[in-house]
């Protein structure tokens, strides 16, 4: 498993070893996330390789005598790799390319390849227009792009106003950055040499991840756990345009279900699955529950600002992974933040206001 020391890989890792599974771990522990640490827990079953995925040294050790491989090394943040161009483009695609290349060419009998994917890649989601039907509004560049006075983006057939409606496997790419582009190209690569050496793979794309051993102090994490460590500080949460645009928040306890279902299923190989919970909620919404559950009186901040590129509504269409997967999200909102916040209470985070001042530099997306 690359990437397993991570905030996903380390509940994989307790749920395949908890099924009887012998696990291996290459990871680097990057400083922004681990500060070059194993993390506290991180199952000590795992076997740990400390190593770099577009080492092929590293990674021809790390899939010796495997089966499957989880894929879910990344450098991950919205923002960030917006100018960190050359260091997201390395490390993801790079990354995946030395990964498939080792197993092509040390003839590894691989059984079947499982990758962590990005809703990211989407940009914005589907609407239904009362004229034209579905549509994909493109990703708005400026107020220019809104509608009148709503930050909703207009129907770009007839310029009407739109209905978001939940985004399925089959839309279109239209990745609103540098990190969405990377893993777009990572399942892309995956997609190719699968195919071509008949090797199974499945392709899992995750909307809003969440839960504990999510990083608090790394400002380019989830936005729930922003608003947790600037609650913490007793600060606002910071929320951009109304606080009404939408996402899809989905338990990492789930998104691990997925994985595991992904291994077992068959029927699931050479596919790609939307993994999202199938519900809606403002970001809005989001600051407003959290502070009520960590009883906070504490209002978000809502900015009244566009960022360029940002989404408005996407959420996701899981009939996919419900039929064929025989996966069904199982974690409550409610539940999920509980959990998260009372895992946050034993952690320390970074300064708050350096943590802010990032975010705003970094005009990291949400």
């Amino acid at each position: 498993m690359t990437g397993g020391a991570g905030f996903i890989g380390s509940h994989l890792t307790d749920a395949l070893l908890a099924r009887g599974y012998s696990v291996r771990i290459v990871d680097r522990l990057v400083e922004q996330v681990h500060q070059r640490k194993k993390p506290d827990y991180l199952n000590n079953k795992a076997q740990f390789i400390h190593g770099d995925v577009r080492d092929p040294c590293i990674m021809e050790k790390a899939l010796r005598g495997m089966d499957i491989v989880y894929h879910l090394a990344a450098r991950v943040g919205v923002g960030q790799s917006n100018y960190e161009i050359r260091e997201y483009v390395d490390e993801n695609v790079v990354g995946m390319a030395t990964l498939l290349d080792t197993i092509v060419n040390k003839s590894l009998p691989i059984k079947k390849i499982i990758m962590t994917a990005s809703m990211t890649s989407y940009g914005e989601g589907k609407y239904r227009c009362k004229k034209c039907g579905i549509v994909r509004p493109t990703l708005r560049e400026s107020k220019k792009d809104l509608f009148g006075k709503s930050w909703d983006p207009m129907c770009p057939v007839c310029g009407g106003k739109v209905i978001p409606v939940p985004t399925d496997e089959t839309a279109s790419i239209d990745n609103n950055s540098i990190y969405a582009l990377t893993k777009n190209a990572q399942e892309a690569l995956l997609r190719y040499v699968g195919t071509l050496y008949k090797i199974p793979f499945v392709s899992l794309r995750c909307f809003n991840v969440y839960g504990p051993r999510q990083s608090l102090s790394n400002p380019y994490t989830g936005v729930a756990a922003i608003f947790i460590s600037r609650l913490k500080h007793n600060a606002a949460p910071l929320i951009y345009e109304d606080g009404l645009q939408t996402r899809d928040f989905v338990s990492v306890h789930d998104v691990v279900d997925a994985l595991v279902a992904a291994m077992d299923k068959r029927r699931a190989n050479f596919k790609t699955f939307n993994i999202g919970s199938g519900r809606v909620t403002t970001i809005q919404g989001l600051a407003v529950s959290i502070a009520r559950l960590m009883k906070k009186p504490i209002s978000p901040h809502i900015l009244f600002q566009l960022r360029k590129k940002d989404i408005r509504h996407c959420d996701a269409d899981i009939t996919k992974a419900k039929k064929l997967l025989g996966w069904q999200p199982r974690v409550s909102l409610q539940e999920g933040l509980t959990e998260l916040i009372s895992w946050s209470e034993s952690q320390s985070a970074q300064d708050v206001g350096e943590i802010a001042d990032k975010e705003l530099r970094s005009k990291s997306l949400i």
